[in-house]
């Protein structure tokens, strides 16, 4: 569905995109994780035509972003992370506007619609003048009009961006069923759970290159050689913390006290971790849990990005 190869994008000395190479099939949520600057936005544009590349090149469901711009344009529904809308217009004139612009038949747009309206729950709203739209009424307007020429792929650029706690809910159950109407959806964020979430990929980009890439499980687990292991006990912390901490495998232990718990990383396999429990109990050590927690997004951007800098 989306090819990208060896795309490149830079802006003087500025080195914005660096030799970005992806491939996202058809029906995918892939999610783009990276800080502000990183290189999200730039890929967005270009793929959307909307910037040149300075080197390298896409195709979107078959059609190169240089040489068949018009079509592609047919093929995807941008939303960036900053819009404008039509403020004297209602919810319903500001789809039709946009509806016309991509020659859609009158009688089909009256059509379409009210279903994009109920899509994104602003049935309610339809007679509403844009300027009077919550932000994240707004936000959902502006996906419908994203879904106005029904196309195959959705570009979405922190569609969440500023939305409080129940928009951003609103916003990832639309998304959700978008998936299971099949559409293929490029997403990025900063709001690394909710990627989570809502995508069968992710990549994380920094400083203009594609650092890691494959599902969030798949990376997790790369980056879990060291496990995260989390022991509460009754009696004494301190000497249950002695143990542990003479295991060769063990390090970084932090002591919480007053909850009678400890934590630390532990670098043996499943065999010597079970092999670790054995022995803590014929030592005496009175163990209420002992668990290996999973590491979540905010710990996988974290991690892949350390020693990361700036050029």
């Amino acid at each position: 569905m989306i090819e990208i190869q060896n795309l490149s994008k830079r802006y003087g000395s500025f080195q914005a995109l660096d030799d970005l190479s992806l491939s996202i099939e058809k029906g995918t949520v892939f999610g783009f994780v990276g800080q502000n600057g990183a290189g999200k936005s730039t890929t967005f544009s270009i793929l959307a035509t909307l910037l040149a590349p300075t080197s390298g090149t896409a195709t979107v469901n078959g059609f190169n972003i240089s040489k068949d711009s018009k079509l592609v344009r047919r093929q995807i529904g941008y939303m960036p992370d900053f819009f404008g809308v039509y403020d004297q217009l209602k919810a319903d004139e500001y789809l039709d506007f946009y509806g016309a612009s991509y020659k859609i038949p009158a009688d089909q747009r009256r059509k379409i619609i009210p279903q994009l309206l109920e899509l994104v729950n602003l049935s309610h709203k339809r007679d509403s003048y844009v300027d009077l739209l919550s932000r994240g009424m707004k936000q959902r307007l502006c996906l419908a009009r994203c879904l106005i020429h029904d196309p195959e792929v959705l570009i979405l650029d922190e569609p969440a961006s500023g939305l409080d706690p129940r928009a951003r809910i609103e916003m990832r159950e639309i998304l959700k069923q978008l998936k299971k109407m099949g559409k293929t959806i490029l997403i990025s964020s900063h709001i690394l759970p909710e990627l989570s979430e809502m995508c069968d990929e992710i990549g994380v980009i920094d400083n203009g290159k594609l650092i890691a890439h494959g599902s969030v499980q798949d990376i997790q687990f790369q980056l879990q050689a060291d496990k995260l292991i989390v022991v509460k006990v009754r009696g004494m912390v301190e000497s249950a913390v002695s143990f542990f901490e003479d295991d060769p495998y063990v390090s970084k232990i932090e002591v919480d006290e007053e909850n009678k718990t400890f934590q630390f990383l532990y670098k043996g396999e499943e065999m010597e971790q079970i092999e670790l429990l054995k022995k803590a109990v014929l030592n005496d050590i009175q163990i209420v849990s002992f668990k290996e927690t999973e590491t979540n997004l905010e710990d996988v951007f974290m991690e892949i990005t350390k020693g990361v800098t700036l050029s």
